[in-house]
């Protein structure tokens, strides 16, 4: 109320947008201000904007997209493609919905209409424009197929993953207990809201395993898809053997292989290959598993309070799955989408 009756919401937004402050910004949603922990990536975001015509933010569901989005974007209409209504008036006329947007928009979650390309394909041609439309999605294989067909050299790429130890310092977040950074992750909303990260975590992968795994694969098993994304927790940090897990589970190794697209596409975990000299043995040799974040990691198994995790026997791989993730969200956020 104090900063409604003073008017003071624009004077912190002009503050955040001249970036006066290094640590922390400020978003406004809905006439409220609210902290903003601010993104390493932004700088990036602002130079791909300023280069293609359109941008591409993928990452895992509730990594901060969205509001990143709106954040660096926020003068433009924002389209949610998960709301029914919303889907439903874009697949009715795809061509008229577009047009009612001739500068661009957020559309979030856009692989969820795939016939949206080809049009807007046509727009940014017709339109060289930079930074017209942002496209994001929680599904990498999903979103990346749709851009190579249709809009391949007209679009930057960016990953968001949860947030780094780095970001989480410079917001004044991170702790010195290495214990409870691993086990808290690096969810946005858990921090920004002081949530209980074992309760949190328990929905986030009902709401996964029930919405997204059947957007991507016709998994009629639920619970055999379940066992296989605990059972990939245990391998976190070690080499993959796909044939021991189809035998754990019950299923093919070719099952295993399509889920763990599933999981990789996802953004709930990543594949890393040996580095060796002879580029065919790269290749050749297993990769080792990681998750994107600790705190998923622990929560699937079965972790819950430091001081289970600090007498784990996988402490050592959740340890090493932390470090090796840290790098990887630096590199991301500096733009560099190597492995």
């Amino acid at each position: 109320m104090f900063l409604r009756k003073w008017n003071l919401i624009p004077f912190l937004q002009y503050i955040a947008k001249m970036e006066l402050y290094s640590r922390i910004t400020y978003f406004c949603k809905n006439g409220i201000v609210m902290l903003l922990i601010k993104r390493q990536i932004l700088g990036e975001a602002k130079l791909l904007a300023s280069q293609f015509r359109a941008i591409s933010l993928i990452g895992p569901r509730q990594s901060g997209k969205t509001t990143l989005s709106k954040w660096v974007f926020g003068e433009k209409p924002y389209i949610n493609f998960e709301i029914p209504t919303v889907q439903a008036e874009v697949e009715e006329d795809t061509g008229a919905f577009l047009k009612k947007y001739p500068k661009g928009a957020i559309l979030d979650e856009v692989q969820r209409v795939p016939d949206i390309f080809r049009h807007l394909q046509v727009m940014l041609d017709n339109n060289k424009l930079r930074g017209q439309f942002i496209l994001t999605g929680s599904n990498n294989f999903l979103l990346q197929e749709h851009i190579s067909q249709s809009l391949a050299g007209r679009i930057g790429y960016l990953q968001l993953l949860p947030l780094s130890y780095s970001e989480l310092q410079n917001a004044g977040l991170a702790t010195d207990n290495i214990y409870k950074q691993i086990l808290t992750g690096g969810y946005p909303e858990i921090w920004d809201q002081k949530l209980l990260p074992e309760k949190w975590m328990s929905a986030y992968v009902q709401t996964y395993v029930q919405r997204d795994v059947r957007l991507l694969r016709n998994i009629t098993n639920l619970g055999s898809f379940t066992r296989f994304l605990m059972i990939c927790a245990n391998y976190a940090g070690q080499l993959i053997n796909r044939d021991d897990m189809a035998r754990n589970i019950g299923v093919d190794t070719k099952t295993i292989q399509a889920w763990m697209g599933v999981l990789e596409s996802s953004f709930i975990l990543y594949l890393l290959q040996p580095w060796y000299r002879n580029l065919n043995k790269r290749i050749i040799k297993s990769p080792k598993l990681y998750f994107y974040d600790t705190g998923l990691l622990c929560h699937l198994l079965g972790i819950s309070s430091q001081a289970a995790l600090q007498k784990h026997p996988l402490y050592g791989s959740i340890f090493e799955n932390w470090i090796i993730t840290e790098i990887k969200k630096n590199r991301f956020n500096e733009g560099i989408n190597g492995p």
